[in-house]
């Protein structure tokens, strides 16, 4: 069984590794979706793999620490593509989420990336 739950904040970031006058090198912000995914038997007694405010609580300080923020001043995002993102998402999460199996990121409705670990 595999559960989600997901988050949306705004950002603003560039990306300091693209070619001289690529759009995606000067300052720009999104409206990211995360999905953060879950895998695991369901418990006979609760009906649920995890509770989804455990997950919200869990992930609220990554979400402070991402929403109307500059990503590339938090350390770990200084080059933040959406696969840098998710997997720094997936490293901070893991520890307190173990039955975690997916990292999913939307930086636009059309263009994102899945993680599912190392």
């Amino acid at each position: 069984m595999e559960i989600f739950k997901e988050f949306t904040f705004e950002s603003a970031h560039k990306l300091p590794n693209v070619p001289e006058g690529h759009k995606c090198g000067r300052l720009h912000g999104h409206s990211f979706k995360v999905g953060i995914h879950l895998s695991g038997a369901v418990d006979p007694h609760t009906g649920w793999i995890r509770d989804f405010s455990e997950i919200k609580a869990i992930f609220k300080p990554i979400y402070e620490q991402l929403d109307h923020n500059y990503l590339n001043d938090i350390p770990g995002l200084e080059n933040p593509t959406s696969e840098v993102l998710a997997v720094w998402i997936w490293k901070a999460l893991k520890p307190l989420l173990p039955e975690l199996s997916k990292v999913r990121i939307h930086e636009t409705c059309t263009s994102g990336c899945e993680y599912t670990g190392d």
